[in-house]
């Protein structure tokens, strides 16, 4: 039987801790229930009555859900139209980035709410879903996850200041520019620059205008360039350059040439 086009729920490929959910036009009602892992989504139609522990609250399109682990809890639809988008990330994996954010010894701190109607956490988690389905690479992948959930559980909780050192961003920078085919994690980087993910991910887009993962993106792409000119062919282009695919390659490419790079090289092809 072909997979219901309207439900799914699989890992993401960039980010083997995260689970994603989507569910679509969905009647689906759940006995109270509780996961293992922090939970968060968005309602993208819809309105419905969400339990969590003795609070009931009614929420809607574009209301942000946050579930903690174990938190007994439960979801269920009026009748009509219902949609909505899930992550599931492992509390180990939570609990490491909240104690690099604020120097705290617990294995982890709860979401300090258990909903926001503000439509910036909605747009916020929006542009992660959407990314991390299109196929971001790991890096890009993590650092956008690290970025939204640092804003969400900061409130109620003071997060660690650094130094920045620009030695150690400037070898985050010739550490990215000496292997731009390699897969570099977040974890990397800021041990390499000696500050959290998070920080990295603010100062390194303060210092060089851009974050880690999308600097390496646009270097690529620039190197790319170099190469389509001398006419090789966009498959070896897109493995030599650590892309995960030629479709992954022809994304970023078009997002910042407005063409595609097999357009690009008939337009710059080599003159012999």
């Amino acid at each position: 039987m072909a997979p219901d086009p309207t439900f799914y729920l699989k890992p993401c490929p960039a980010l083997p801790y995260v689970e994603m959910r989507r569910a679509r036009r969905s009647q689906a009602c759940y006995h109270t229930h509780s996961h293992d892992e922090f939970s968060f989504g968005v309602i993208d139609q819809g309105q419905a009555l969400y339990r969590n522990g003795s609070d009931r609250h009614t929420i809607g399109q574009g209301s942000t859900v946050t579930i903690n682990p174990a938190d007994a809890h439960s979801c269920n639809p009026d009748e009509g139209d219902w949609s909505y988008r899930m992550l599931f990330v492992d509390t180990g994996w939570i609990g490491r980035l909240q104690q690099e954010l604020t120097g705290s010894g617990q294995d982890y701190q709860a979401f300090p709410a258990h909903f926001q109607s503000n439509p910036v956490y909605f747009q916020r988690f929006d542009t992660l879903f959407r990314q991390l389905e299109a196929g971001a690479g790991s890096l890009e992948a993590e650092s956008l996850l690290v970025g939204y959930l640092a804003g969400c559980l900061a409130e109620g909780s003071a997060q660690r200041h650094y130094r920045t050192d620009s030695t150690g961003l400037a070898r985050v920078r010739d550490r990215i520019l000496d292997n731009l085919d390699q897969t570099l994690t977040l974890d990397e980087l800021s041990q390499e620059a000696g500050v959290s993910r998070y920080h990295l991910i603010r100062t390194f887009k303060q210092t060089y205008g851009m974050a880690p993962h999308a600097y390496q993106l646009d270097h690529r792409i620039k190197r790319a360039k170099r190469l389509l000119r001398t006419g090789r062919p966009l498959s070896d282009v897109a493995l030599d350059l650590g892309f995960a695919d030629q479709a992954h390659f022809q994304r970023h490419f078009k997002q910042r040439l407005a063409m595609t790079p097999g357009q690009f090289q008939s337009f710059n092809a080599t003159v012999v």
